[in-house]
């Protein structure tokens, strides 16, 4: 009986010192919180899954530039930013008749801050959006409009002035788009918000990032409102400008 109890005792300051085994399993440690970069510094890495399928992270594009592209997705509850649409075409747009990405060394990256279900009913929504971008901007029949509709009218052709038309179903995806479902990289960047430019809504803010080949942040844009964005070709401006100083 007594060896039995001096065997129970070693055993218990055994396991007190951790030379045992462990009897419950350790708390995972949290996932470091994401913090941007300043610009000119190196920016953190990232893995996010990808809408086309599988996963990116921002490492395996070290050597070409990226421009991130963060996009507001809801003007409104229920309504897509109609402006983020004609952006995201311009964009296409640009790339396919002057080949953005190969001129400038550069990767266009998409990173929506909403899982695949929402990005899909809203990159399926794109050919509805141009049709009414279309119509506000050549109404059938000028002369029943009143001043106001007439103001509406130059307003929408001088916000979205050139013309892109889609097919029911068609969907172009040329550049990855990430989903940021937990907005776990958004919010680290200060790029989303539940109320934002008057909308009361979960939405991103547009903003536009450009890490350069070496990984490090040189450029960021956040809109100031939901019209303020830099264009195609400002944006190829950046980059020949970050090209240049190598």
């Amino acid at each position: 009986m007594r060896k039995m109890v001096l065997t129970s005792v070693t055993l218990v300051a055994v396991l007190s010192l951790g030379l045992g085994p462990r009897l419950q399993a350790q708390t995972p440690a949290p996932e470091p919180e994401f913090k941007p970069a300043l610009v000119e510094k190196t920016m953190p890495d990232f893995t996010l899954p990808m809408y086309q399928g599988g996963e990116l992270s921002l490492a395996s594009l070290h050597g070409k530039n990226v421009v991130l592209i963060v996009p507001r997705f809801m003007a409104a509850p229920g309504s897509y930013c109609t402006i983020d649409d004609y952006q995201y075409l311009d964009i296409v747009d640009a790339e396919k008749m002057n080949q953005l990405q190969k001129k400038y060394n550069a990767e266009i990256v998409y990173l929506f801050p909403f899982g695949k279900d929402e990005v899909s009913k809203r990159l399926t929504s794109l050919p509805e959006q141009m049709d009414k971008i279309k119509s506000a901007k050549y109404p059938p029949d000028l002369s029943k409009l009143d001043d106001k509709g007439k103001a509406r009218m130059e307003r929408w052709r001088k916000v979205f002035p050139k013309d892109f038309s889609l097919k029911p179903g068609e969907v172009p995806t040329p550049f990855p788009i990430l989903l940021d479902a937990d907005r776990k990289i958004a919010k680290g960047l200060g790029v989303f918000a539940s109320e934002w430019s008057g909308s009361k809504v979960e939405q991103g803010i547009p903003s536009v990032f450009i890490i350069d080949a070496q990984g490090r942040l040189m450029f960021k844009y956040i809109g100031q409102s939901p019209a303020d964005r830099p264009s195609p070709e400002y944006l190829g401006n950046i980059l020949e400008m970050i090209n240049k100083s190598k």
